[in-house]
């Protein structure tokens, strides 16, 4: 039986087993063992997670077997203290004005709730810290308005910021200097620069150096840090001030989250370039500074970003559709970009190749050169400021002098005699030694030049020396008693070729066509308005012959013309384009007849005619007006139109029949300017040059002469002390003669230190009193525009009025005004607009800016182009009349490549903060603060060993 059963088992099992190969495959048998063991691991896991979760339940229940239970009464003292809590009240009075608070308070809010709350509420949601942290910042905010009231800041706006800018800008040019001196030109130039600019500061400044602090991370932020704390110390209160951990984080918020970031911006060169663009948006587009500026670069990457935008605009130009009628005006925009295209590859081809060359040497060598008449240069500031040096190095400025004194001779006699007259005419009673002080003053001239005691001595015919001595004896001087002597000097200096010939062959003259803006690059020939030409200084050049003719013809009561521009067009000849008015001209007859035609004219044409006829008419100068000319777009529809229409008017003026009646002979002019003929240019695109620069001195100086006249009654005490020193004029006339020739310099305060070494207001003349705008004027415009190195005599002469000028008549208006302009600009109103301004950029709708990427490099070296067009563009006219064309091109541009350097603009930024808190804080010892802050350069030790070592050697 049990043999049956084993038998029986293993017949059905072996049969369970066959089956299941048979119905589930071969390696069923692996997949049957992995699940049983899968069954067994998880459930040995499942038995482990659940002790251990029992275990960690049990040892919980053990360990809290073992407290005491908590007592009621702690738990009640915790609820009533949070019932009792109440929320902190916060008073938002800041500074006394609803104007400035309340933008303020925002301000705060949105600082909090973007700097410390975003972070903070991560650790804690207990608000007492953050009230703690707005009620801080709210007492520094109070105390540093409080102080703000107290201090007069006109003299810091007025004197300390431009004195501190004037100053850094001297340091910029002696760097610039001495890094034009260095032979040993190996390491990169900005590095040099930077260094030479530090060392210049060192030599100025003598105690302080801020080389480590704009150079070094690191150091930049150890003396925010100090400095930061210092301010806390000054602004919270003692309680607030001593915890450590408030005061330590509100420095690092202060340091490293508001100052460093702003110092960053403000230092930023792309960031000021930008920033000038903006300041001065508002002017239109000078294409004639835009070409000066590609001209004058020296950096080919400049160069390159704009080729590159002008290949961007011609392919965008060249796409589109110009079957239209905007065919000319793209053709025409077209032509004006492959041109500026040309001008950069030319410029750019020239610095790669090194063989870039000095634009006055050039001019010099292979241009040609414009003739200025020497009556010209004696009535042009500029001009004659070359000619006077040309002089003095030939040995003959007595002559010269001699000329200009007579002058000025004749202008203040002729004054006093008018004066003298309008006495008598109105019953006054005269000065009776007016008379006397006219003789004193001629014999005054007479000795300094004339004399056998002058030296030097003018040399000029014996006879005519002796017959004017006699009448400066005998009878009474007269504006003209001069007059004989002059003329004789005047062809000496212009026929000896020893002066005016040589003159007009030495590198002075050209360095004064430079300055009057008539030197033309080789390179660069051809105008919009015709070629150049020499001036030949007639006032009407070759309408003389024609106008005889003329005007037996035209002038006829009888004769009446008519004139209009009736169409406009776009010519181009050989490349060059320009507009051609078409001009609509009947002329009737008495007899009823009538003649039509049409003339074509140029704008140049209207410019030179308008010439012609304000100098030979100068009663005219003042009534007709010419429409101003425009270099860029000067193509434009829009801009045809308005200019067709202004002339129009110029027409109608010229032709109006009280015009006529007033100038009887104008109506030749206007006919041969009408007559239907290719019309003679006398003077050409020089001319008109020339009477940009000249025309307007006359006018300023007829203008001046006016004013003299008119000058009120309140004066008269004063003009008369000025004819009471006429009898010592010639005494002064030489000191500043002998002072010119000698180079004597003038007298200033003794001292061992080299001006140059000194800040700019501390060579501020003794005799000049505290008045604002010359201060500001003296010390800009000598920084500037460096006209120290200008010719002493006439600077001196220029200075001097200028003071007697601003002191006399407008010195009270203009220091008026700039004190009403401070004030303004510290009002509550506009103090509340800066907040304002700040709060909607830093944070627009409310929201944080973010931060803006750093711009392309082509797109930072295009904004350059444009700062410095802008900023040139911008000169007046009159700047250039009084300095020079040229010297004002480099004062702006050198004040323009101040700007480029990071490190010099944090110096500028530091010095300016700096000069804020002295005046902030005048009773705290801030300037021996900041050389302790500034002692860890090197530059000052090296200075200081240097300055031991030279007081050994003496």
């Amino acid at each position: 039986m049990f043999a049956e059963a084993s038998l029986s088992i293993w017949g059905w099992g072996g049969l369970g087993v066959v089956l299941f190969l048979v119905t589930f495959g071969p390696f069923a048998i692996f997949y049957l063992a992995f699940y049983v063991f899968c069954f067994i691991v998880g459930g040995f896991a499942v038995t482990l997670l659940y002790g251990k979760i029992n275990s960690e339940k049990l040892l919980e229940k053990c360990e809290h077997s073992y407290l005491a239970p908590t007592q009621i009464g702690i738990l009640k003292t915790l609820d009533e203290m949070k019932l009792e809590m109440k929320p902190i009240k916060i008073d938002r009075r800041l500074t006394g004005s609803s104007f400035i608070d309340e933008p303020l308070q925002q301000v705060i809010q949105f600082a909090l709730r973007d700097y410390i709350q975003y972070w903070y509420y991560t650790l804690s949601e207990d608000e007492s810290f953050l009230l703690e942290i707005r009620q801080t910042l709210q007492n520094a905010l109070v105390q540093f308005s409080t102080r703000s009231k107290e201090v007069d800041w006109q003299p810091y706006f007025t004197t300390r910021l431009v004195d501190d800018f004037a100053t850094h800008l001297r340091v910029f040019r002696k760097a610039q200097d001495r890094l034009a001196d260095r032979e040993d030109k190996q390491r990169d130039i900005t590095e040099e620069l930077v260094d030479s600019f530090f060392e210049a500061e060192v030599e100025m400044e003598r105690k302080i150096c801020r080389d480590v602090v704009c150079t070094s991370h690191k150091d930049e932020e150890g003396f925010l840090r100090d400095l930061c704390e210092l301010l806390l110390y000054l602004l919270l209160p003692p309680g607030d001030f001593h915890n450590k951990n408030m005061r330590y984080f509100l420095r690092e918020v202060l340091a490293r989250g508001v100052l460093l970031p702003l110092i960053n911006q403000l230092s930023d060169p792309d960031y000021i370039n930008q920033f000038v663009i903006w300041m001065i948006r508002d002017s239109s587009c000078n294409y004639e500074a835009f070409m000066n500026i590609l001209k004058l670069t020296d950096k080919p990457s400049e160069l390159e970003a704009v080729k590159d935008k002008v290949l961007e605009e011609l392919q965008y130009l060249r796409s589109l559709d110009t079957a239209g009628d905007d065919i000319n005006v793209i053709k025409n925009q077209i032509n004006s970009l492959l041109f500026v295209k040309k001008v950069c590859e030319t410029r750019i081809q020239r610095l790669h190749s090194g063989k870039e060359v000095d634009a006055l040497k050039l001019a010099a060598n292979f241009g040609k050169l414009c003739v200025i008449p020497l009556d010209h240069i004696l009535i042009h500031n500029i001009a004659l400021q070359f000619f006077m040096d040309y002089m003095q190095a030939a040995g003959a400025q007595a002559e010269l002098f001699f000329w200009l004194t007579v002058e000025g001779y004749r202008v203040t006699a002729q004054q006093q005699l008018e004066a003298m007259q309008n006495w008598q005419k109105d019953g006054k009673k005269q000065p009776s030694n007016t008379k006397g002080l006219l003789k004193a003053a001629a014999l005054g001239v007479y000795e300094q030049y004339l004399s056998d005691k002058a030296s030097p001595r003018v040399q000029v015919d014996e006879a005519s020396v002796i017959k004017l001595g006699e009448k400066l004896q005998k009878d009474d001087p007269t504006p003209e008693i001069f007059d004989e002597i002059q003329k004789s000097v005047y062809d000496m200096m212009l026929r000896d070729e020893r002066y005016y010939p040589s003159f007009k062959q030495s590198p002075l003259y050209v360095r004064m066509l430079a300055e009057l803006d008539m030197l033309k690059e080789p390179s660069y020939r051809g105008s919009d308005d015709g070629d150049g030409e020499s001036f030949n200084g007639s006032p009407t050049g070759s309408i003389n012959l024609s106008l005889d003719d003329l005007s037996n013809s035209c002038h006829d009561d009888t004769l009446h013309l008519h004139a209009f521009i009736s169409d406009t067009g776009v010519c181009n000849d050989h490349g060059k384009t320009y507009a051609l008015y078409a001009i609509t001209v009947v002329r009737r007859s008495h007899d009823g007849s009538e003649d039509c035609w049409k003339t074509y004219r140029r704008y140049s044409d209207f410019h030179d005619f308008h010439m012609r006829v304000t100098e030979q008419f100068e009663n005219l100068a003042s009534i007709l007006k010419l429409p101003g000319k425009k270099t860029f777009n000067n193509m434009d529809r829009d801009f045809l139109e308005k200019r067709k229409k202004d002339l129009n008017s110029y027409l109608q003026l010229l032709m109006n029949p009280e015009m006529v009646k007033a100038c009887p002979t104008l109506i030749a002019y206007v006919y041969d300017f009408l007559e239907n003929k290719a019309y003679s240019k006398g003077k050409g695109e020089f001319a008109r040059k020339v009477d940009t620069f000249v025309n307007p001195l006359r006018s300023s100086m007829r203008n001046v002469s006016n004013a003299v006249k008119s000058l009120p009654d309140s004066l008269a005490e004063g003009m008369n002390k000025v004819s009471d020193n006429m009898g010592r004029m010639s005494e002064r006339l030489g000191q500043d003669i002998k002072q010119s020739i000698l180079k004597v310099p003038p007298l200033l305060p003794k001292t061992d230190i080299d001006p140059e070494h000194c800040r700019v207001s501390a060579q501020l003349d003794d005799n000049v009193d505290d008045n604002i705008p010359l201060r500001v004027m003296l010390l800009l415009m000598d920084e500037v525009f460096d006209l120290k190195e200008k010719n002493q005599w006439l600077r001196r002469n220029i200075k001097n009025l200028l003071q007697q000028l601003i002191r006399a008549t407008y010195g009270d208006t203009i220091n008026r005004k700039i004190v009403d302009h401070v004030d303004y600009m510290t009002s509550p109103e506009q103090v509340a607009d800066y907040v304002k301004k700040f709060r909607d950029s830093y944070w627009p709708n409310g929201i944080l800016a973010e931060t803006l990427p750093r711009r392309e490099k082509n797109i930072r070296q295009r904004t350059r182009i444009a700062a410095k067009t802008s900023l040139l563009g911008i000169m007046p006219d009159e700047l250039k009349h009084i300095i020079g064309a040229d010297t004002t091109r480099k004062g702006i541009l050198r004040v323009f490549d101040m700007f480029q350097y990071q490190p010099m603009n944090r110096r500028l930024v530091y010095v300016f903060l700096e000069g804020f808190l002295e005046t902030m804080f005048p009773q705290y010892k801030f300037p021996e603060l900041f050389v302790k802050l500034h002692s860890r350069s090197p530059r000052i030790h090296k200075y200081s060993q240097k300055l031991k070592s030279s007081s050994l050697k003496r």
